[in-house]
């Protein structure tokens, strides 16, 4: 039996705003709840196992080659980039963007995948200007320009309400009628900062924020640290997007880390990689509801 091509599984579901997260070939429990996402949408058993029947069904729902050619351009190349970030909070302070460390690492998040993958889609690419590469065929994802949103401003397809759960590490955006608009992984709190059990709502939403450090806040923080404002980009520590809730301190953003998001713990808030953050944005306005469960 032909063992499942992950990477065309992943692809293809992306596209249906079901994501896996990171695009990166590999099963695991973001990829299998994200079938099951797709079960439930084409009323299929909820396995999250990549049979004949769903694999059939997830071809005819998203039947475009998973892999498209991409072609580096002079803007793609210029940045401006931030080669070196250190991984001290307070140290990010210091900088004057987080953006992006390279083109590689751009490019990557731009087709929601890694580096790593995008290195071996492309062995013998120079990564330059005029370079034609392969990438995964998804949505790109557009940098939001910096500021905040009206607090009243509907989107075009308003989700009624946004459910996570902390069992399987998982976000759900449902229509007033039940429709799956979007699921994502998420990276939820640890033993130290639980997820907030209850039902909260959006205040606004914020696109590549600053994030106020506040050492405070974090009971790993180093001592010494005092609070810091760190400037904006899609490498600062709460992402390109910082979706507001009525639980003070809390919010649902991105990660300069997409490759940890559904694998590792929080200090509370609940992490997306960047462009499921970006999606979500879209899809919630002031007073969607946002349900946290075990």
């Amino acid at each position: 039996m032909k063992a499942p091509d992950w990477l065309d599984i992943q692809i293809r579901l992306d596209r249906l705003n079901l994501s896996p997260g990171e695009i990166d070939g590999m099963p695991g429990r973001n990829s299998h709840e994200a079938l099951k996402a797709f079960q439930e949408r084409q009323r299929l058993e909820p396995t999250g196992r990549p049979d004949a029947a769903t694999l059939e069904a997830l071809t005819k729902a998203s039947p475009e080659p998973v892999f498209t050619a991409y072609t580096i351009t002079a803007a793609d190349t210029e940045g401006p980039f931030t080669p070196q970030i250190p991984g001290d909070l307070v140290e990010q302070g210091t900088l004057e963007r987080l953006a992006y460390r390279d083109v590689r690492e751009m490019l990557a998040e731009r087709f929601h995948t890694s580096p790593s993958v995008l290195e071996k889609l492309n062995p013998d690419a120079r990564w330059a200007q005029g370079t034609e590469v392969r990438v995964p065929a998804v949505s790109p994802l557009e940098l939001p320009k910096p500021g905040t949103r009206e607090a009243d401003a509907a989107p075009a397809a308003a989700a009624a309400e946004v459910v996570v759960s902390a069992d399987t590490k998982a976000l759900t955006a449902r229509s007033a009628d039940g429709a799956i608009l979007l699921h994502a992984p998420v990276t939820v709190g640890s033993e130290h900062d639980p997820l907030p059990i209850g039902e909260w709502e959006v205040l606004g939403v914020s696109f590549q924020p600053t994030f106020h450090y506040n050492p405070d806040l974090f009971w790993d923080a180093d001592p010494a640290h005092a609070k810091t404002i760190i400037k904006g980009g899609p490498n600062n520590p709460v992402g390109l997007v910082w979706i507001d809730l009525s639980k003070e301190h809390y919010g649902l953003h991105g990660t300069p880390e997409p490759g940890r998001v559904g694998h590792s713990e929080s200090h509370g808030c609940v992490r997306l990689t960047n462009w499921d953050a970006v999606r979500l944005a879209s899809l919630v306005a002031k007073g969607t509801k946002v349900v946290f469960r075990k």
